[in-house]
């Protein structure tokens, strides 16, 4: 079986997100920002970030522009608000996913982005969304280096949205992807500045 783990930068200090990384095993970290940049953690901005982890011997990819929450394509978004349903059925979203499935089978890959709460992250609620399988187990590396698995990620999720798991009228499975739809309007980027998104692209 595969495995992938997650996990958000937050403003952790370096040497504890390596700490972290290294109390797991990780050998490759797949930054799925779509700007890879922080002037409030400028120590993960992409330059810097990736020599940090080449001087751990830590490989670094960047899927930003594949499995980011933005999209350059206007397609993706209604009225200024990123539809993740869309980004998921493009082409470049279905390339990422390709090119992380290769790389766990020879990495121990995290992937990263700026959350430290896995529920309120693209890196949940749409790229391990449609990674999800019998094939691949996910695992989140929370903030204070604890596990949480992907289902209890999810089930924490709907308690958080004050979903039942189960009625008697909807699957669990059912249930669970209205959660994720849910909770994918409710943190979905919004263009400031709506004119001007064709124009200037998307960033996170």
């Amino acid at each position: 079986m595969l495995e992938l783990f997650t996990i958000g930068h937050s403003n952790h200090p370096t040497d504890k997100f390596i700490e972290l990384l290294a109390m797991h095993g990780i050998t490759a970290v797949c930054d799925v920002r779509s700007h890879p940049y922080s002037s409030y953690n400028p120590q993960f901005n992409r330059e810097p970030f990736h020599q940090t982890l080449k001087g751990h011997d830590i490989a670094y990819v960047f899927l930003g522009k594949e499995l980011g929450p933005r999209s350059n394509d206007p397609d993706c978004y209604i009225n200024g608000k990123v539809q993740y349903n869309c980004i998921a059925e493009t082409d470049l979203f279905k390339e990422g996913l390709g090119r992380l499935k290769n790389g766990m089978k020879t990495h121990r890959i995290a992937l990263m982005c700026a959350e430290k709460d896995p529920i309120m992250c693209h890196r949940t609620i749409l790229v391990c969304r449609h990674l999800r399988s019998d094939d691949i187990k996910i695992r989140h590396i929370l903030e204070d280096g604890s596990i949480e698995e992907n289902e209890d990620s999810i089930r924490r999720l709907l308690r958080e949205l004050g979903m039942p798991e189960l009625n008697l009228f909807e699957r669990t499975e059912e249930v669970m992807e209205k959660a994720y739809d849910i909770q994918g309007e409710n943190i979905a980027y919004i263009v400031k500045d709506e004119a001007n998104t064709a124009k200037n692209g998307m960033r996170k």
